[in-house]
């Protein structure tokens, strides 16, 4: 087909030059004249021919953090973005299946007799957990969504919980510094408490089981300055990590085998788990740090465990399938950490890469108490006592949106396993669900009678739970 010159040229007027780029800034191909009438339709099926995608996945594909759900020209045209220079049009793999908000209390279930401090579902999303000033952890039936077990046996509240990545085991830890490992199938403990710290345990983190299976060794944080590594199978502390001048506030098992711990005394320091060597030590921040989290999160906490519900017939079969998962979640990037802090501010930090920081993230106007990466590592979600929640670039660091409604301090927040809704719980006493796309509110969920301490989404994706100062737990559903 012969085209003359006018018409040429005007074609080309038409077009765009773009380039398409993954989340870590690789470019896909060369960068291409695209017409804009393309939309994501298109570009869905350009990228799946340039990957050679035998399976057509699907993407989304954002311009500076804005997604584009429309055609190029009309993005272009609203956003008033020069078409001088290359458009990067950066694609993001898409979970294939969907989660479906929650909208509604399936039951409140009444037990607890002082407030609920910690709730947490089991990797495979079938059980629960809660913890509370009662000293008892509960765990509970989400077939029936009745209490299933009382365990008894702390003396003081019990401020956090974990479940093994393996499913096989409940650690909890109190106000007066003692640790209960509890066998989730019969709600029996499994000997004595395991005391160490001398103040209130903070935090708790298991050893992913990717790295070892079945699962043995966890972490512990406590107000007393120290971090130490515990064994099940032991029974006691294997190891103390001690450095920090002030309380160690959170804890993470990294995927890389390296825990990170945060403190009052404004830093944030790496150790290996073999003696428990510092090896690296992460400065910046001008207060406490509150809040730490991993962009492999949700794979360390599931381990082998995915929407599919698989069973493994051994630990080295979990341990294969949570390697490819861990591996695929992360992909060639390294491992980030996000921190957060009373200083108002976060730090995107790659601490195997460097010991300075990625991006110094600024906004909030109080104090950082809970940030959390989505599962695919791709955003950054945090909540503060200036009453928002706002939203981040996970590789950047950069600010994307603010998510406005609570009226009062956010406390902690958790991501649905398709990455599309966030939710959060205040001290307002509502629970709010997120839409990522639009940036609005998707579902507003009144009901607690007062403030909203805890949340979690399980991570199958059916089932919220919260907890809070009214005693109650209270069940969510789509």
């Amino acid at each position: 087909m012969e085209i003359d010159g006018g018409e040429e040229s005007r074609e080309v007027n038409n077009s765009v030059m773009c380039q398409l780029s993954d989340p870590q800034g690789n470019s896909l191909g060369a960068s291409m004249y695209l017409p804009q009438i393309v939309g994501p339709k298109e570009l869905q099926q350009m990228v799946n021919k340039l990957l050679n995608n035998e399976e057509k996945l699907p993407y989304a594909f954002y311009i500076s953090d804005q997604e584009l759900v429309v055609q190029l020209g009309d993005y272009l045209q609203k956003n008033k973005v020069s078409v001088e220079k290359v458009i990067t049009i950066v694609y993001q793999p898409q979970a294939v299946f969907r989660i479906r908000p929650v909208n509604r209390c399936s039951s409140t279930i009444a037990g607890h007799t002082e407030a609920v401090l910690s709730v947490a579902f089991s990797p495979d999303g079938q059980q629960l957990a809660s913890g509370s000033g009662d000293t008892t952890v509960r765990l509970w039936d989400l077939n029936t969504q009745t209490p299933m077990f009382t365990c008894t046996g702390h003396k003081n509240w019990v401020l956090c919980i974990a479940w093994s990545p393996d499913g096989k085991h409940l650690v909890s830890g109190s106000k007066s510094g003692e640790l209960q490992c509890w066998d989730p199938r019969t709600g029996k403990s499994s000997g004595n408490l395991l005391t160490g710290h001398k103040k209130w345990i903070t935090g708790i983190s298991w050893e992913p089981v990717h790295l070892k299976s079945p699962s043995r060794r966890f972490v512990t944080s406590s107000k007393d300055g120290d971090a130490r590594i515990w064994d099940v199978t032991l029974r006691k502390s294997v190891i103390i990590l001690s450095g920090h001048t002030l309380a160690v506030t959170c804890v993470k098992w990294g995927g890389d085998g390296f825990i990170y711990t945060g403190s009052q005394d404004c830093t944030i320091k790496v150790w290996e788990t073999t003696q428990g060597k510092l090896i690296r030590e992460l400065k910046g921040h001008g207060h406490w740090v509150n809040s730490l989290a991993l962009s492999t999160e949700y794979v360390l906490r599931t381990g082998a465990f995915d929407h599919t519900h698989k069973h493994y017939s051994s630990p080295e079969e979990m341990q294969e399938a949570a390697l490819e998962r861990y591996n695929k979640t992360k992909g060639n990037a390294p491992e980030r950490l996000v921190s957060g802090s009373d200083d108002f501010t976060m730090f995107l930090w790659e601490p195997s890469v460097s010991k300075h920081p990625k991006a110094r993230m600024t906004g909030h106007q109080q104090l950082v108490n809970h940030v959390y990466f989505s599962p695919d590592g791709q955003w950054i979600a945090s909540a503060s006592f200036d009453k928002s929640v706002k939203l981040w670039n996970g590789i950047t660091g950069k600010f994307v949106k603010v998510f406005r409604g609570h009226v009062g301090p956010v406390y902690q927040i958790s991501w649905s396993a398709d990455c599309r809704l966030l939710l959060s719980g205040s001290k307002d006493s509502t629970l709010k669900v997120w839409d990522i796309r639009t940036g609005k509110l998707k579902q507003d969920l009144p009901g607690h009678a007062d403030e909203v301490f805890a949340v979690d989404w399980s991570p199958d994706g059916e089932k919220v739970a919260s907890g809070g100062r009214d005693r109650v737990l209270k069940l969510w559903m789509g």
